[in-house]
């Protein structure tokens, strides 16, 4: 098995969720040790749920199959560039690499995703009276050290 291949299992299940589903041409799946363990594919419009991407859906599944939140043995791959988000899960899962067949600019161009709207979402931190209590309690639970990343 190769990236081809791989990308190509992504491909179609994209260009199934467009033709069976009426989704968004967005698939992805999860490779360990040259097998696929998980795929996902777009599913917001049904679900009205703007989170729901395909990479995302592919890295629960994977979660789940492998009983852990860290994919770090694992390849992602995806019919289109990830988004901020899904590179931030991805991120976040530690996978050891992403690969893609359709830059951003190509669902751009088919105003599939904003080009760059509510990209500049002012963020503010607002420091609290009775301080982070919730992290301070995981740290009195579970110690300084977690195992995730």
């Amino acid at each position: 098995m190769n990236t081809q291949y791989f990308l190509q299992q992504a491909i179609d299940l994209a260009r199934s969720n467009v033709m069976e589903k009426g989704g968004r041409p967005f698939g992805a799946v999860i490779v360990r040790n040259g097998e696929i363990i998980a795929a996902g594919v777009n599913t917001v419009l049904e679900t009205k749920d703007p989170t729901d991407h395909a990479e995302l859906r592919a890295i629960r599944e994977a979660s789940r199959v492998l009983g852990s939140e860290l994919l770090s043995d694992c390849e992602i791959y995806a019919s289109g560039e990830p988004c901020p988000m899904c590179q931030g899960a991805i991120g976040r899962a530690d996978l050891k690499a992403v690969y893609y067949a359709s830059p951003k600019e190509a669902a751009m161009k088919a105003n599939i995703v904003p080009a760059g709207s509510n990209q500049n979402v002012p963020y503010q931190y607002v420091e609290m009276a009775n301080g982070s209590e919730p992290f301070e309690l995981w740290i009195e639970r579970n110690g300084k050290q977690d195992q995730a990343k």
